[in-house]
């Protein structure tokens, strides 16, 4: 792929975005060749995160004002969907990183003080980023975190959970209330090094398990006033338009995700027909029309949530309404093609496609799991249904 930035004409060479692309395979072999490793271990990828910030995929969203290559989500959902096919944790853990720096590219939420150390340790190393939003047991409504003032700062405890890459995070941006009397939620930029955390190792899932997505307890954690966000009060009219934004950046990032996990659940079926001769054959399944078509039904189903995530990327990318929109609907039918496809090519394999001998059962653990990346499909589709029906014709 040849990109080029807004100043960069294809004269001057290969932009930043293009390089990147150019170093995914190697890194993509590299996650793939640990994947099993971590995932019977349940061991985070170090090693496999190191290889996608050396590549430049960990910072491929930072804005071109802040000095980035501003990559675009038309741009992402190709680099997810490729790292998804090595290791479905790694990409879940970059796509948040990637979602922090397109949403800073976009509304400049970070100060800039706060945000300059963040892109100089991204120099450095690997630096990962996410936001805690999640809390175990606690109802939609005002969190249970709360942030206590203390002189020119702010004190925040509570407890975070489903919080992705805890172990290794830089920063963590963690919604909380206020404790005034009439509390306030904002979100609270911590150092993941900072006195009074805890990661508590609770994750032990069926699937992503190098997630490290792990409870973070916060006892105190102090925080200066300065990174703290959206405690000012004002209605800010951009804030709705950019928080939808958000949403369908989050949608079709992690729908590729799920989407280069079952590719790779495809590439290891196309291998084991054009491999297996039962012994009443003389000829390979892949000879055998059944096995082609049902193959064929995999490729279709991914044909289509394919075009589906690819074709809105650009379009959400110009901020078009319509597609903003559609991304939640987009992400289930994604999401729907992708655990399809894994399980139509577990069933077309019987016990081989179980065996952990084999990465096909890894898929589809991982394939499953993305579900607690979403919301609860009820709740897409009563949104969409709401949408129908305000735009359809009135009663007679």
């Amino acid at each position: 792929m040849t990109t080029t930035t807004a100043d960069q004409s294809p004269a001057d060479g290969p932009s930043p975005v293009a390089e990147a692309f150019a170093r995914l395979p190697r890194v993509v072999d590299l996650l793939a060749a640990r994947a099993e490793e971590h995932d019977r271990d349940a061991t985070f990828p170090y090693q496999g995160i190191e290889a996608v910030h050396e590549a430049g995929l960990l910072t491929l969203t930072v804005g071109r004002r802040f000095g980035g290559p501003g990559g675009s989500l038309a741009e992402i959902v190709r680099v997810l969907a490729q790292l998804g096919r090595g290791d479905a944790s790694v990409a879940v853990v970059t796509a948040f990183t990637l979602l922090q720096h397109a949403e800073q590219a976009r509304s400049g939420g970070w100060p800039a003080a706060g945000y300059r150390r963040l892109l100089t340790e991204s120099r450095r190393g690997p630096a990962l980023v996410n936001t805690l939003r999640a809390e175990p047991g606690h109802p939609a409504g005002l969190p249970a975190t709360v942030a206590r003032r203390d002189g020119d700062g702010w004190l925040i405890t509570g407890r975070k959970t489903y919080c992705t890459g805890a172990e290794a995070l830089a920063w963590m941006a963690v919604t909380a209330r206020t404790d005034e009397p009439v509390p306030r939620i904002g979100t609270f930029l911590v150092r993941g090094d900072s006195a009074g955390i805890e990661v508590d190792p609770t994750w032990d899932q069926l699937g992503l398990r190098a997630s490290a997505s792990h409870d973070v307890l916060l006892d105190g954690v102090r925080v200066p006033t300065d990174l703290a966000l959206g405690l000012g009060g004002r209605e800010n009219p951009a804030a709705g338009a950019e928080a939808a934004l958000t949403r369908a950046w989050h949608d079709l990032a992690l729908a590729a995700v799920y989407l280069g996990v079952a590719r790779a659940a495809q590439d290891w079926l196309v291998r084991f027909l054009n491999q297996r001769t039962p012994a009443n054959l003389t000829e390979p399944l892949a000879a055998l029309p059944r096995y082609r078509a049902a193959l064929g039904e995999i490729e279709a189903l991914l044909i289509g949530a394919e075009e589906l995530v690819g074709g809105l990327a650009p379009r959400v990318d110009l901020a078009e309404p319509d597609a903003v929109a559609r991304t939640g609907p987009a992400q289930l039918l994604a999401s729907r093609a992708a655990i399809s496809a894994v399980q139509q090519a577990v069933s077309l394999t019987g016990n081989p496609g179980l065996s952990r001998r084999h990465p096909l059962e890894r898929y589809l653990r991982d394939v499953l799991s993305g579900r607690v990346h979403f919301a609860p499909d009820e709740a897409v589709l009563d949104a969409a249904g709401r949408s129908a029906l305000d735009r359809g014709p009135a009663r007679a």
